[in-house]
């Protein structure tokens, strides 16, 4: 898949919350507390509905978890939410244009990672990349597997 470009970054906690209202009145209350804090938010995911309650993850930067914590433990007590928290996670993206009309990047990435036995720990999309959040250890050789696969020339 020559042209497309990977990217990475480190040092990255992914918050999950458990038992979230599926509301989308109480996420927006969420998201914007958080901006509140000045904390950016990166990676966004939302399970699947189960009744009125869903599982929420998201991405902040490892240097604004202390701002975060206090809200997430008041969330936590007040509306009976459990909290994981996953630091020093690493990000990797894969962007190209082509991906709007190409099938099979994702198919690609997925394959590499896979590969090397990645930890996946979520993974986000949009029109022309491909996201995945992935543990210290398994960065390196993820790394080199998806450089390597995007390098490869189309069949």
């Amino acid at each position: 898949m020559p042209g497309a470009i990977v990217t990475s970054s480190s040092e990255i906690t992914l918050i999950t919350l458990q038992n979230c209202s599926a509301n989308v009145s109480f996420l927006s209350e969420i998201f914007e507390k958080i901006a509140n804090l000045d904390v950016n938010v990166d990676m966004i995911s939302l399970a699947p509905t189960q009744g009125a309650f869903t599982s929420l993850s998201f991405t902040i930067e490892d240097e604004d978890l202390g701002r975060m914590l206090e809200f997430t433990s008041e969330l936590q007590a007040r509306h009976e939410i459990k909290m994981i928290v996953s630091s020093g996670n690493c990000k990797i993206t894969v962007s190209d244009p082509r991906m709007k009309h190409t099938p099979g990047i994702a198919a690609v990435v997925f394959a590499a990672a896979a590969r090397v036995s990645t930890d996946v720990r979520i993974i986000t999309t949009s029109e022309d990349e491909v996201s995945l959040l992935v543990t210290f250890a398994d960065f390196n050789e993820t790394l080199s597997a998806i450089e390597q696969a995007m390098k490869e020339p189309e069949e």
